[in-house]
């Protein structure tokens, strides 16, 4: 296991984010993403919930809280050796979470390789 600090683990997510490519960023809307420590009850390193964009309509979605992406630190941290190994991971789940908020399902990033 690598651990670091809330404060640092928070900045490598903000350069996970920064990362991404902007097409993706300025496409996402209404969507808060937050770091938890643990998943309750599951092993989960991160978890999207909220309405995917394929899924909203001008008619049927208004007024909603924010869709929200959690990353769950001490899951992470539990499967990485060394910053790097961490700053991969956080990577990845943050990939994997954005997907499912343009409506990519596990089916489809298990095949893109980002399961």
């Amino acid at each position: 296991m690598y651990a670091v600090s809330v404060e640092r683990f928070e900045e490598l997510v903000e350069a996970a984010l920064a990362g991404m490519p902007e097409t993706f960023t300025h496409a996402m809307e209404n969507v808060a993403i937050v770091v938890e420590e643990a998943a309750p009850g599951r092993p989960l390193y991160g978890l999207y919930e909220g309405i995917p964009l394929t899924r909203r309509g001008p008619m049927s979605y208004g007024a909603v809280m924010p869709d929200r992406i959690t990353l769950y630190r001490q899951t992470i941290q539990a499967h990485s050796h060394n910053e790097e190994e961490l700053v991969a991971q956080i990577r990845k789940t943050v990939i994997h979470e954005i997907a499912h908020h343009f409506g990519i399902d596990d089916a489809r990033l298990d095949e893109l390789g980002w399961g």
